[in-house]
């Protein structure tokens, strides 16, 4: 753990858990107590706090015996039936998705994970399909003449990766691969953060654990509206910007910009 920060220790593993958490890594259960602690290299009892604070704020269960448990949509008191949130209002965000292809090609791709994963209920709702559907997880690491940019993580149904497979990420990115595949790629949401590395990401970008990244969480959507990509993507805010003119009848210009030192 990056000891410089102004954080308690404690509270530093709570962060990087709760990130984990939320992106579904632990739908089989999370490790024990004791393995915590060595793989963050703290005290038993400075673990445990951590995961006290997931568990005052309804992330996760210990049941004495039986370990600790990510909690159940119902659990955390999810969207009640019929009331589900209005879609997002559609944007002008062609511009973008070919900026984002256009920037991949100067960079280089390292494949970390290409599986096949049963859908948490978190990503089932966001991509609107049952639990436990098949999904084809990536986990990719851009990197550009000044080293690592980006640790990406995609989440996409199984029935929609037709044509292509593990061998062509290295080349293409997985929006073009969709297109090509047959997928008329229509409206896309997407938020912009910001989050603190974990040790396996913090490897791969080449930081220290608890760095502040640039945090972007995209769903892209088919011509029919349909969720058809879940991406989490980490960037080396070092090398990676976005862009944006808004002028004021409302149209939107976005793009994203690699370079070796910001200003």
């Amino acid at each position: 753990m990056n000891a410089s920060l102004p954080l308690s220790k404690y509270h530093r593993i709570y962060l990087v858990l709760r990130e984990q958490v939320q992106e579904g890594r632990f739908v089989h259960g999370l490790p024990g107590e004791l393995e915590l602690a060595r793989q963050f290299n703290v005290g038993r009892v400075t673990m445990r706090r951590a995961l006290e604070q997931l568990v005052n704020e309804g992330l996760i269960v210990r049941e004495v015996g039986r370990g600790t448990r990510t909690t159940t949509r119902a659990e955390q008191g999810g969207t009640r039936a019929g009331k589900a949130p209005p879609p997002p209002a559609p944007t002008r965000l062609a511009g973008l998705l070919e900026n984002i292809v256009s920037v991949s090609r100067s960079t280089t791709v390292k494949v970390i994970e290409w599986r096949l994963i049963q859908a948490s209920h978190q990503i089932a709702d966001t991509l609107q399909i049952s639990e436990h559907d098949k999904l084809r997880k990536t986990v990719r690491r851009r990197s550009s003449a000044a080293g690592p940019v980006s640790y990406i993580t995609t989440w996409v149904p199984e029935t929609l990766m037709r044509g292509f497979g593990r061998a062509d990420l290295a080349h293409k990115a997985m929006l073009q691969l969709l297109e090509e595949s047959g997928i008329e790629l229509g409206r896309v949401v997407q938020t912009i953060s910001a989050r603190q590395a974990d040790a396996q990401v913090a490897h791969e970008l080449q930081v220290a654990v608890g760095t502040a990244l640039l945090s972007v969480r995209r769903l892209v959507h088919d011509a029919d509206d349909r969720p058809v990509q879940l991406l989490h993507g980490q960037y080396r805010p070092d090398r990676y910007e976005y862009q944006m003119e808004l002028s004021q009848v409302g149209s939107i210009d976005a793009r994203i910009v690699l370079t070796e030192i910001l200003p």
